[in-house]
């Protein structure tokens, strides 16, 4: 096979990866880069598989490289989105409290809004609940009007096409599973299988494959990578009428996710999830996917068995969940008590996290990247990576930059 040279290679491309080639793009268009993506279709896994929401930044601790990046990446993606004419709606939110137990954590989040200046975020009432929300149930809540909905899809494929509309050589390619790393002096041959692509400098930004990405490339890491699928019930047609837009509880500061919510989709319709399972399949799209080779690699992980000694409860909650349509509407009724089980059907689509877990069972909380000779491999882009693409794609270029010395 004959090889191609690139200045840049990102092997990964999902919305971070495409990000960051086109923030590369952008400062470097002298450099041709080249994104290679394993499926048929770019924002395939995580990507495409999100619920789709424009996060506001006000859960993240202040000062907090997530918080930071979380606030400034929405106000550069709603730029982005109105000069390239994508689809969304500011729709806003609401985050419930529905006992008196949840109210000092509801406030310290309101308090992390206003830290994190978050625009127009509003403490109210029952009555204001019902105002916005009429058949959600709570003694107080924060309303969130900078929230939004989009479907990450088309942002992701307008990156490509800005990418591909520079002319410069940069180019992303599908269906290009990469294989193998085979280091020719100062630069790196990219071995997929419909051919070896030659690079200078190699970033990968692989989501559920990126510790083995990094693995592949010899790089070593102490992080390893966990998926967690969320499943989601779909609102009927008599069940719409009971959710506007968007209803999000307090989330238990004891678990590491924000509890199931409702959430309007920019293309239609009305979802309720997502629980949180773990996966013994890390692209497996269904509740009984199993894969020998994932699920032996997440248990030879001794922080996999600290995560789950700490969260062991947390886990059987949620695979109740999972396999109970009553547990789940149950949990629903929390914040709408009138929800029927007529209401919601199981929906097609689920998605699965890639969770960064560190050797003691901690979930990576902000960027991880490892360094070695001509490579970059980014193990965990923290969420609300989505939300934040453009801020996290600017800081991958501008790590990339300084730990390479583009000029």
């Amino acid at each position: 096979m004959s090889t191609t040279n690139y200045d840049i290679i990102i092997v990964g491309g999902g919305i971070v990866g495409l990000s960051a080639a086109y923030k590369l793009t952008i400062q470097n268009p002298d450099k041709t880069i080249l994104v290679l993506e394993k499926e048929k279709e770019v924002a395939f896994h995580q990507t495409g598989h999100n619920s789709g929401v424009i996060h506001s930044g006000i859960y993240y601790k202040p000062g907090s490289y997530k918080a930071i990046n979380c606030v400034a990446g929405r106000r550069e993606l709603l730029e982005f989105v109105k000069e390239q004419n994508i689809p969304h709606d500011i729709c806003g939110k609401i985050i419930v409290a529905t006992d008196k137990s949840e109210l000092e954590h509801m406030h310290k989040v309101f308090n992390n809004g206003i830290a994190n200046g978050v625009e127009g975020i509003e403490l109210i009432d029952t009555k204001r609940i019902k105002e916005i929300e009429p058949y959600c149930h709570g003694i107080a809540g924060i309303w969130v009007p900078c929230t939004g909905i989009i479907d990450y899809t088309d942002v992701a494929i307008k990156y490509v096409e800005l990418i591909h509309a520079k002319n410069n050589g940069s180019k992303v390619l599908t269906g290009h599973e990469v294989t193998g790393f085979n280091k020719k002096g100062n630069s790196t041959d990219v071995i997929t299988e419909h051919g070896t692509f030659n690079c200078k400098y190699l970033i990968s930004c692989a989501g559920l494959q990126a510790d083995r990405i990094t693995k592949k490339d010899k790089v070593k890491t102490d992080a390893a990578i966990v998926g967690f699928r969320g499943d989601y019930y779909d609102l009927t047609e008599k069940g719409r009428k009971k959710v506007k837009n968007l209803i999000y509880p307090v989330p238990n500061p004891q678990f590491p996710f924000l509890g199931v919510h409702f959430t309007r989709m920019i293309k239609g319709g009305v979802e309720c999830g997502p629980n949180a399972v773990f996966v013994f399949d890390r692209e497996g799209y269904s509740k009984t996917a199993f894969s020998f080779k994932d699920t032996l690699a997440a248990f030879g992980f001794i922080g996999t068995w600290k995560f789950f000694a700490k969260h062991w409860r947390f886990g059987i909650d949620e695979y109740r969940g999972a396999f109970s349509k009553t547990y789940f509407l149950n949990r629903l009724r929390k914040l709408i008590p009138d929800l029927q089980m007529d209401d919601i059907v199981p929906a097609e689509r689920c998605g699965i996290r890639a969770m960064a877990l560190g050797p003691e069972g901690d979930m990576l909380d902000d960027f991880k990247i490892e360094y070695q000779g001509n490579s970059m491999h980014v193990i965990n882009s923290p969420s609300p990576a989505a939300t934040a693409s453009l801020a996290y794609g600017n800081e991958i270029a501008m790590k990339a930059k300084e730990y390479f010395k583009l000029s």
